[in-house]
């Protein structure tokens, strides 16, 4: 039975948002162990009234579910209107899981403004859920544009020593791509008298307009998946980033782009989706492969998953624009395994870097003598990012490959080469990290995981296992809105 009368999709977004301005209200550094305290119970409240969600969606209803709408800007016809369907329900509890995962990552990292660190994170997942939650346009962009505030303060406060570069290098890149995106969601208003996203999907378009909303959407969604060649923000802002800030900016950041292209992309222009496929499954293939070469060559380890990231992102928008189910099935399979494997690895990268201060690979090697219980998670998260059966990382790649060979014989070809490249620059990392003799005599007095970090890492073992054995939830839920998206992007929405 649904909870008709329960906002969920409210206390979704605004529980973690209210917990984070009473930990930055109550914050200072002798309450370091109260804030610390405070920000789990907020975390943990927020993943708690997402768990219904879950258990009372509905898999076989079509359209939105949880539906909430009032007034919020009503000179503009603007709505506060949340909703969800397959393609978005799943996004939720992974973003709030996430942040659980954050603040017990940062518990004792963390020394300095911690009131501020760990409110940043509270508000950030708020305002995330927020973009999977909104079907109103205006309210969409506000949240969207709303999560580079926190990401930017979390990059440039308590980042790297190029942190300042990074984090201004982040922020202009996706506020100039997201301007053009603007200017498409007023004209879309202008036409439609209405803000709200379902009546866009409904909107006869030219296809000269048409491809237009779909350059101006690709500009904001394409910097923050990010394709290729906007790309070059994300490896600075990882090896910069916290460790906190690497975990939400790749498990979660990534994903409000290629929820973007769900959206709004491809049902507000499905002729332009269609006529510029083969642009969109070229710089996806190039993500995918020349990405992969790039990781190969990585000496910093955060640098190499960052590269990673992208590669996998691109098997994300290859799935995309196939327009077939197992393709598109597999694409949103895949941003949620790849939520929990980018994770765990920058969690396990984290550990390291706690312990020796360093990200270089030449600075390891050895590990498992002294590591075993990490240097086992360090392995299974590994094969798991270069897509082993079993594993999360292989269910969304397996589909989109089986999907694209379906679309076209050689794409699929092309888009299979990518696990080579995964198996080659994860195993060539885990070789020379963790296994051989110990080089180094810091590497000799490593200390092995500690409870807390026994206990995230474990999690996340436990999540990337579950779904690689057992991913029918995820795709069940998806199933109908996925086939109801692709009959709407066959659909013309040319003027008669």
């Amino acid at each position: 039975m649904m909870l008709s009368n329960t906002p969920l999709l409210s206390l979704a977004i605004w529980v973690p948002i209210v917990f984070g301005i009473c930990v930055l209200a109550v914050g200072r550094d002798k309450n370091a162990g109260f804030v610390r305290l405070l920000s789990l119970v907020g975390a943990l409240a927020s993943f708690a009234v997402t768990i219904p969600l879950v258990t009372n969606f509905d898999n076989a209803a079509h359209g939105l579910q949880f539906v909430e709408k009032m007034s919020w800007i009503t000179r503009f016809n603007a709505l506060y209107a949340l909703g969800v369907d397959g393609l978005a329900m799943w996004l939720v509890p992974l973003t709030a899981f996430t942040t659980v995962i954050v603040v017990i990552a940062a518990w004792e990292v963390i020394e300095k403004n911690v009131a501020q660190y760990m409110g940043a994170f509270l508000i950030l997942s708020g305002l995330m859920i927020g973009v999977f939650c909104a079907t109103d346009g205006l309210l969409f962009y506000v949240f969207f544009e709303a999560t580079l505030i926190p990401m930017y303060i979390i990059v440039g406060v308590w980042g790297g020593p190029n942190r300042v570069y990074a984090a201004f290098k982040f922020f202009l890149y996706t506020l100039l791509g997201s301007l053009l995106t603007l200017v498409a969601i007023v004209y879309l208003y202008l036409k439609s008298g209405s803000f709200e996203i379902a009546a866009w999907h409904r909107l006869p378009l030219p296809l000269d307009v048409q491809i237009m909303l779909f350059v101006a959407f690709l500009m904001a969604f394409a910097v923050k998946v990010p394709m290729w060649p906007v790309h070059t923000w994300l490896p600075d802002a990882h090896v910069e980033a916290p460790t906190g800030g690497s975990v939400v900016l790749a498990a979660i950041m990534l994903k409000l782009g290629a929820y973007g292209f769900l959206r709004f992309s491809l049902p507000i222009a499905p002729d332009a989706s269609h006529s510029l496929a083969g642009l969109m499954i070229t710089l996806s293939l190039i993500a995918v492969i020349y990405i992969g070469l790039v990781a190969l060559v990585q000496k910093d380890m955060k640098k190499l998953v960052a590269y990673s990231s992208i590669a996998h992102m691109g098997f994300v928008t290859l799935g995309f624009f196939m327009f077939n189910e197992m393709a598109v099935q597999g694409a949103v399979v895949q941003m949620i395994s790849h939520g929990f494997v980018s994770a765990a690895m920058f969690l396990c990268i984290g550990v390291l870097y706690d312990r020796v201060h360093s990200r270089e690979i030449a600075d390891y090697g050895g590990v498992v003598n002294t590591m075993p219980k990490f240097a086992a998670f360090f392995i299974l998260f590994s094969m798991a990012n270069c897509g082993l059966p079993a594993t999360s990382g292989f269910v969304g790649e397996f589909m989109v490959i089986i999907g694209a060979v379906k679309f076209n014989f050689w794409i699929g070809l092309m888009a299979a080469t990518a696990l080579i490249f995964g198996a080659a620059y994860s195993l060539w990392m885990a070789k020379r990290v963790i296994f051989g003799a110990i080089t180094h005599d810091h590497v000799a007095k490593l200390n092995d995981l500690n409870k807390r970090e026994f206990f995230m890492l474990g999690v996340l073992a436990i999540a990337v296992i579950v779904m690689g054995c057992y991913p029918g939830p995820v795709t069940d839920a998806m199933q109908v809105s996925v086939s109801d998206l692709l009959k709407h992007v066959a659909t013309s929405k040319l003027p008669m």
